[in-house]
């Protein structure tokens, strides 16, 4: 019984994360990823439902591996997403103080900045926003740099569906 109920839960862990990754691609606009995607998770699924329907024991332990490995493969599938799926960000940034250093500093290694006035924020002052497209795998990077010049600036992260043209670092 405990083998099967390690099966169920690992089985489960498969078919879940699968079904994360289908939805990241699909809702980034891919077509092909989760179709193939879909085909391997609805067929581990299927085994996986199968095997813990039939099971002759009248047991618990059957649901409670079947509903962990849900869960489990939820939390994977996730982790997953974010190392399997390459994606751009927008990020803009408003800064308390004068953000010019930082622009320069940005533009020097190579992120493409773009600055937009701000007139009249709710403190009545004028502000920058700095609006920054860039690869997810720098966005760690982009937030220390940040965070070092303006420990209290304004960030706002958005995921970007799609870009064509311009500079991404």
């Amino acid at each position: 019984m405990l083998i099967k109920c390690l099966q169920i839960f690992a089985a489960r862990i498969v078919d879940v994360s699968l079904g994360t990754l289908r939805t990241v691609y699909f809702v980034k606009g891919k077509s092909i990823e989760p179709f193939i995607i879909a085909f391997f998770e609805v067929l581990v699924w299927y085994l996986v439902a199968k095997e813990a329907l039939n099971t002759e024991g009248n047991t618990i332990l059957i649901a409670i591996s079947y509903a962990s490995g849900y869960a489990t493969g939820t939390y994977i599938g996730s982790i997953l997403s974010n190392y399997v799926i390459k994606g751009v960000v927008g990020v803009q940034i408003v800064c308390k103080e004068d953000s010019e250093a930082l622009v320069d500093d940005l533009r020097s290694d190579g992120f493409a900045v773009s600055v937009i006035e701000l007139k009249n924020d709710y403190e009545g002052k004028n502000k920058d926003m700095l609006y920054i497209q860039v690869n997810k795998n720098k966005l760690k990077e982009l937030t220390k740099r940040v965070k070092n010049f303006d420990k209290n600036a304004f960030m706002a992260v958005n995921e970007t569906k799609l870009v064509h043209n311009g500079l991404l670092k």
